[in-house]
């Protein structure tokens, strides 16, 4: 059999054995369903609910497990939290004030389907006085293993900074 016919043979072979047995070809983004925006807002909104009412319940294992493992948050004052372990520390402290009333209201809602930032208006009541405070939040979830979770937050209060001494 001269050399060319034996190659063609091969790579005929070959391509046939590819076709028939391989591996799947990996699905393109454009094959997968499409992101729905509002679906994934009503799905945010119940974290949102669950995020507040955490809170008000002292539940620092619902607001923990909410978190990605590398989250990030930037309190008011305050230097960044980084990660589940220096964000449970965190929550323990700021949950000692004694959160009687949480509630958030978002006013913008926009992302794909690898970020969604959710951003709004809060208003936390705590304290033995029964302090409210009234602010804006910016929360950035992101996707793990099916499931939203918060990659970074941030939020701060509506009041004026304090006068200069």
């Amino acid at each position: 059999m001269p050399r060319f016919t034996v190659v063609r043979t091969f790579l005929l072979a070959a391509i046939l054995a590819g076709a028939c047995g391989g591996p799947a070809p990996a699905t393109s983004r454009a094959e997968r369903a499409p992101f729905d925006l509002d679906a994934t807002r009503r799905v945010i909104a119940q974290q949102n609910e669950r995020f507040t009412a955490a809170h008000v319940a002292g539940d620092i294992a619902t607001i923990d497990s909410m978190f990605a493992p590398d989250a990030k948050s930037y309190p008011p004052g305050a230097a960044a939290v980084t990660g589940l372990p220096a964000l449970h520390a965190f929550t323990v402290e700021y949950l000692k004030a004694g959160v009687t009333a949480f509630r958030e209201e978002t006013t913008d809602f926009y992302g794909n389907a690898e970020v969604v930032v959710d951003a709004g208006t809060y208003s936390v009541t705590y304290g033995p006085d029964h302090v409210t405070e009234r602010g804006k939040y910016l929360n950035v979830w992101t996707p793990i293993n099916g499931r939203w979770k918060i990659k970074a937050n941030m939020w701060n209060t509506d009041a004026p900074p304090p006068a200069p001494k």
